[in-house]
């Protein structure tokens, strides 16, 4: 098996590196095949691919879904991005607490986001081709979200002097002002 996966100071939080193999006409490696990411402790069915292309600085989150939650594996075609889960399940012992992981075409790292943590990134290349599978389809009328710039979360952006945000994303809460009803709640794994 070519596929390690790297646990985080997170729990159900993890980075897969797959294995790639390459020679003088270029690569090739799977982004996906279910029974190596189950093998490896990813055993979840994905029903939804997305694809978004952003500029530098672009900054897109932190997304939820509460009556819809999805889980996410995420990574890089082009370009290079800092990724970030944050635990907000009530009652959850690393509630507050954030994974930041650079993904890139080069080091074609993946970042699996579990169920109940909001998800976002920042664009570091010129451009990047961000692509994620998700385990529940996407419902607009659920969406819910935590401002990307909430200090008492201390994500590592790195120096943004000019982010590029939506109007929707900059209209989003603090976590401590995110009604605990609209949170996911910790079920204890």
């Amino acid at each position: 098996m070519g596929l390690v996966c790297e646990p985080t100071s997170i729990p159900g939080v993890c980075i897969f590196t797959p294995k790639v193999f390459g020679d003088a006409r270029g690569f090739f490696l799977q982004t996906y095949q279910t029974k190596e990411y189950a093998a490896a402790g990813l055993d979840r069915v994905f029903v939804q691919d997305n694809l978004s292309r952003s500029r530098r600085d672009t900054i897109r989150g932190l997304h939820y879904q509460l009556k819809h939650p999805q889980g996410k594996l995420v990574s890089v075609l082009r370009g290079a991005v800092l990724d970030v889960a944050v635990d907000i399940r009530r009652g959850s012992p690393t509630f507050g607490r954030s994974v930041a992981v650079e993904l890139s075409e080069e080091n074609r790292k993946q970042l699996f986001v579990p169920e109940g943590f909001a998800h976002g990134f920042r664009v570091l290349s010129e451009s990047a081709d961000f692509c994620y599978k998700c385990t529940d389809f996407y419902a607009p009328e659920d969406e819910h979200g935590v401002a990307w710039d909430d200090p008492a979360l201390a994500i590592p952006w790195g120096d943004v002097a000019s982010p590029v945000v939506s109007p929707k994303d900059l209209k989003l809460p603090r976590l401590a002002d995110v009604p605990p009803e609209q949170l996911p709640e910790y079920s204890g794994r």
